[in-house]
């Protein structure tokens, strides 16, 4: 088995709250120089960039984990990733029609656009980002999972926009492969204050806005290779694949 550093939740100046100097050029750029091996890209309510970080990342030694943080008609967040470019399309068409209809205003929160390789600006979403879905938590998840997709509740330690915060627990039936921490989440009093989280696999990363984040808090995946079906068996801690916290 291999051991490699991951920060599976960052966003791109696609997210309305992202700096513009988080082009996909520049996180891959980041990532490497601080080591790390595995990167997500998972801009709010949308995978539209995904396509351009693995552009930068062929070639180089660091795998792009595609997907989005999506923001629950409960208010919270959850990321979710997909294996392939056609299913990411799927997923993007899923969050289009249930996104709603709020205009973003981007002097007060920021812009959302969508560049290509030589900078040029070709999408811009009118829509504001960081709305929730008209979709409760559970279809969200389920339509992750008929997409053969992985479904994270993301920092489920912060008293704002997560899973715990929004609705005091984890839903039993609630189909999630792992747990985010955030940068200064505390794994053991996760589980003292929700006992049924003991046996769940933890994952943290940065939540990076801005370059300074990229990498700032990762989490360690013990497999063979860098692959999707790898990282999902860590999650679930199957043929001996894992992941820490700390090494």
């Amino acid at each position: 088995m291999n051991i490699y550093k991951a920060d599976l939740h960052t966003h791109t100046l696609f997210s309305p709250c992202g700096d513009l100097d988080m082009t996909p050029e520049y996180i891959i750029e980041l990532a490497l120089q601080r080591g790390v091996d595995i990167i997500g890209i998972t801009d709010h309510n949308a995978t539209r960039h995904c396509r351009l970080a693995e552009h930068y990342s062929h070639n180089r030694d660091i795998f792009v984990l595609c997907g989005a943080e999506v923001t629950t008609k409960e208010e919270a967040h959850v990321t979710c990733y997909f294996k392939n470019h056609e299913l990411l399309d799927e997923f993007q068409a899923y969050l289009d029609e249930h996104l709603p209809n709020i205009p973003n205003s981007p002097d007060f929160f920021g812009d959302q656009v969508q560049i290509d390789e030589e900078m040029n600006i070709v999408y811009e979403e009118p829509r504001l980002l960081t709305s929730g879905l008209d979709e409760p938590i559970e279809k969200i998840a389920a339509k992750v999972k008929e997409l053969d997709g992985i479904f994270i509740p993301a920092h489920i330690d912060k008293l704002k926009n997560s899973v715990i915060s929004q609705l005091g627990f984890i839903p039993f039936d609630l189909p999630y492969d792992a747990v985010e921490l955030s940068e200064k989440g505390d794994k053991e009093k996760m589980i003292q204050q929700h006992p049924y989280l003991k046996d769940k696999t933890f994952t943290r990363s940065s939540d990076a806005h801005i370059p300074d984040r990229v990498g700032i808090a990762p989490c360690y995946f013990e497999i063979e290779t860098r692959s999707f079906e790898e990282i999902r068996m860590a999650l679930h801690q199957e043929n001996g694949r894992r992941v820490l916290l700390k090494v």
